[in-house]
């Protein structure tokens, strides 16, 4: 397992798990509508959302002279979970990046580093969690705002979850920051992991674009995918959080790769 990984990631029990509630969630550096800077307002929204595993988008994790001022550190405290930092929290290469929040055990960490030309750059957490009879591989990011740069970090991140067994059981989430619909890397995506709903989550003051998106593999493990709507996850970020509840036993057979 990948030495950068803070909080207890063995706190929870390796026994078997019937269902996961996993949540995508660009928190947008803590800043609300208000423009507010609220670690402690985030925090309570996670609460609300309740899930198993976050994946968190524009997580800001610069040391500063307050307590929360390394939001992903704070995160894993307030809510006791273990934290796994992206790779430009890691390296420092950025102002912010992406994490990943759970309470289930961590079998692995893998970095891709999705970085296209001069672009900001972008990377993906691909983290294996131990669900007992299972592993289940959870693959956040959250990708760039050109279109040339979206396709080219799909092409590698559907390469990355080609290059394991088909029926690993597999999620794939984040911020993808694709607004039309019949995109030709919304159509690969499908292609490869099904079709499941996406509901629009931005903006989070009167939301109509489907930015956030959650894909279960094997498709029909999704038991509901909807978004967070509250008078405070309105207010905490510009995006609302999106979760789904999986079905763990929808997976089939037994499956925990050595």
């Amino acid at each position: 397992m990948d030495a950068r990984v803070s909080g207890d990631a063995s706190r929870s029990s390796s026994a078997d798990v019937r269902r996961v509630s996993i949540g995508s969630y660009n928190i947008h550096k803590c800043v609300g509508l208000d423009r507010r800077r609220s670690p402690s307002r985030i925090a309570q929204v996670l609460k609300e959302l309740d899930c198993d595993i976050y994946a968190l988008q524009e997580v800001d994790n610069q040391e500063g002279e307050e307590e929360d001022s390394m939001q992903l550190e704070y995160l894993s405290r307030v809510l006791e979970m273990a934290a796994v930092p992206g790779l430009r929290i890691v390296r420092h290469s950025g102002q912010y990046g992406n994490a990943l929040l759970t309470r289930l055990p961590i079998a692995s960490v893998h970095r891709h580093d999705l970085s296209y030309w001069r672009f900001e750059p972008r990377g993906a957490l691909d983290v294996q969690l131990d669900l007992g009879d299972h592993k289940l591989r959870v693959i956040a990011t959250h990708l760039g705002l050109s279109r040339v740069e979206r396709r080219s970090q799909w092409r590698y991140l559907l390469k990355a979850v080609a290059a394991a067994p088909a029926e690993m059981p597999t999620v794939v989430l984040g911020d993808m920051n694709e607004w039309f619909r019949f995109s030709a890397t919304l159509r690969d995506a499908h292609r490869i992991l099904g079709e499941p709903l996406a509901p629009v989550a931005f903006p989070s003051f009167a939301p109509f674009l489907a930015l956030t998106r959650i894909w279960v593999r094997p498709v029909g493990a999704m038991a509901s995918i909807e978004v967070h709507r509250t008078p405070l996850s309105r207010r905490a970020s510009d995006h609302l959080p999106v979760k789904a509840v999986i079905d763990v036993e929808k997976f089939g057979g037994r499956l925990v790769p050595g």
